[in-house]
């Protein structure tokens, strides 16, 4: 009952629809979010899978995070990260098996998909008591510190993500820029939905 006062169901819910997102925003071909355009690029430069640079770089901006919110490290986020690195392996995976876009029109299809469930999968999890995948809480910690609004603390960090990610020759297209901009608008715009089913979730588990 602790658990799903804490909304661990929409923190699992919101990572399995997120991580889906990215691996359809991977092979659509046409460019990831900034995040996940670094990690494409440090994938292709020094191997490994990436899920597992999505677990490297969680843990680095863990430490960031804690330096510019002047706090300790949240380490659990880690787990969030290590969920995330799994969730993103095993959906291109699984896709890989079902469909690969190789014409225009379904790798358009696979890059707007995957840019409304990442924003659909953020806005539910960070409804949880359970900490967030590291650079969305870099996004909020932006947000509160320098009273600036999702949308513009996530516009900012796309921003330096895509250099960083062109250096290694990320997965860098026109779904980049979409995604950069499109998809702190959707979680803004269905955070406060959100929120009121979250309260009426933590309202009804009072009453059982």
């Amino acid at each position: 009952m602790t658990l799903l006062k804490k909304g661990l169901h929409f923190y699992l819910f919101g990572l399995l629809i997120l991580t889906l997102g990215i691996a359809l925003s991977v092979l659509s071909l046409l460019g990831t979010s900034p995040f996940d355009a670094l990690l494409v690029g440090l994938f292709r430069t020094f191997g490994l899978t990436i899920g597992s640079w999505e677990i490297v770089v969680g843990t680095s901006m863990v430490l960031g995070n804690a330096l510019f919110d002047q706090k300790r490290p949240e380490y659990f986020a880690l787990i969030t990260s290590f969920i995330t690195g799994i969730g993103i392996d095993s959906w291109l995976f699984i896709l890989e098996y079902i469909y690969i876009p190789h014409g225009l029109g379904g790798q358009i299809v696979y890059l707007l998909l995957g840019i409304l469930l990442t924003g659909i999968g953020v806005a539910f999890y960070l409804q949880s008591e359970i900490a967030p995948n590291p650079m969305d809480r870099s996004m909020m910690i932006l947000s509160n510190r320098l009273n600036w609004s999702v949308t513009k603390s996530r516009a900012i960090m796309n921003v330096l993500l895509v250099i960083i990610a062109f250096l290694f020759g990320g997965a860098i297209g026109i779904g980049t820029l979409i995604n950069a901009f499109v998809v702190g608008w959707i979680i803004s715009l269905l955070l406060p939905w959100t929120s009121k089913l979250r309260n009426s979730n933590l309202d009804q588990t009072s009453f059982d």
